[in-house]
């Protein structure tokens, strides 16, 4: 229950005993964050993806031939065309099967990062001057604003939980915002 002693000794509304979507580190101590890790729900890493691949190209490959010492020869080559098939749409899934967004919020410091396939958009804002809001309504994506930079979050989220989501960075932000200047490292001062 570290989030509601913080917040109370801060005099800010308490949060439930924990975050829905955030992980908070120490709640008390000057090293204080909370990090949102919001990730695609894939049920197998790539690397077992490929795996199962390899054994379904095997197992192809045996029966077309088979069927092409059979005297089939058309046989080998529509195999071939499915594997090939298949393994185009693996690699496109593969491709994105790690995509995320990193939202983390530490030393007077919020960044997010949003990683799609190979490319890696990353914004960096003072808490004082972020806003959280909806792009269009309570289910949609969620922009983080404020000195000119916009990047939008929640797509690993489903979107009836996105409203409380935005809520969760708001409170976060809103206890940057009451943190005591002292706990910042001296540089930011």
């Amino acid at each position: 229950m570290p989030n509601r002693s913080y917040a109370h000794a801060l005099g800010a509304p308490a949060l439930p005993a924990a975050w829905r979507f955030g992980r908070e580190s120490d709640a008390t101590g000057n090293d204080w964050s909370v990090e949102w890790l919001l990730k695609r729900n894939c049920s197998m890493a790539p690397r077992q993806l490929f795996a199962i691949f390899g054994g379904l190209c095997v197992l192809s490959l045996t029966i077309a031939a088979y069927f092409w010492s059979q005297g089939a020869t058309f046989v080998m080559a529509f195999a071939w065309l499915e594997l090939v098939a298949v393994g185009a749409a693996l690699l496109a899934y593969s491709r994105h099967a790690a995509d995320q967004e990193n939202i983390a919020l530490r030393k007077g410091k919020l960044t997010v990062a949003h990683t799609s396939g190979n490319t890696v958009e990353t914004a960096e804002f003072a808490p004082e001057w972020v806003s959280v809001e909806p792009v269009t309504g309570d289910e949609s994506l969620i922009e983080v604003f404020g000195q000119g930079q916009r990047i939008e979050v929640g797509r690993f989220v489903r979107p009836e939980l996105r409203r409380q989501l935005a809520n969760e960075l708001r409170h976060a932000v809103r206890l940057a915002r009451l943190r005591p200047q002292s706990a910042l490292p001296s540089a930011e001062l």
